[in-house]
């Protein structure tokens, strides 16, 4: 289970990770507005229909790195700024969104990336759980049904830093961490043909 904002904590209540800093940010007029006061119908089947098809294969790999993205897509796609900020929270509150965000190669940016675990006992797993996810170097968390059940990566300026953060980490919470760096990377790009 990816450990998401508002999902639930370690028992299947909520314990997220916090949004990044650098999340777009939805303009004030349109942030709360409903579907209906876009002009988008709430009760549309549960299937895609051609523009909510045309506008994931937009944002997969074409998200505008600009102040207001989602007046962009909508330009591209013949929909208000509100219509297609509307579309997007409809899939997102359907599921078929799970995160919207950057992606960077951090060694090329000149960090050191790894992956971690810990085996942490179900009493422990809430406060360990805010631990790592107060950690801004911790880009992604998940809870496993494995003896190392809590599993995440962490980036940091240095390898010697992030060794420093895992050994923080250790000693604040008294578990042992599993320091997994890779030995060779493999790196996929997927993106779903959505005009199917």
């Amino acid at each position: 289970m990816q450990l998401h904002p508002g999902l639930g904590s370690a028992s299947g209540k909520g314990c997220g990770r916090m949004t990044h800093p650098n999340t777009p940010v939805i303009p004030e007029e349109l942030d709360g507005g409903s579907l209906e006061a876009a002009g988008v119908e709430s009760s549309r089947p549960e299937f895609l229909d051609a523009l909510d098809r045309r506008l994931l294969g937009a944002i997969q790999s074409g998200f505008p790195l600009e102040s207001r993205p989602y007046a962009l897509l909508g330009e591209s796609l013949g929909l208000t700024e509100a219509e297609t900020l509307a579309r997007v929270r409809a899939l997102r509150a359907k599921g078929i969104i799970r995160r919207m965000g950057a992606n960077f190669q951090s060694s090329e940016l000149g960090f050191y990336s790894t992956l971690c675990a810990a085996a942490v006992p179900e009493d422990r797993r809430e406060a360990f759980i805010a631990l790592v996810n107060q950690r801004p170097g911790v880009t992604h968390n998940y809870l496993r049904q494995h003896a190392y059940n809590i599993w995440f990566t962490l980036i940091a300026p240095s390898r010697e830093e992030a060794l420093a953060e895992i050994a923080d980490m250790e000693s604040a919470s008294g578990l042992p961490v599993l320091n997994l760096p890779a030995e060779k990377l493999y790196k996929i790009k997927v993106d779903f043909d959505m005009e199917e």
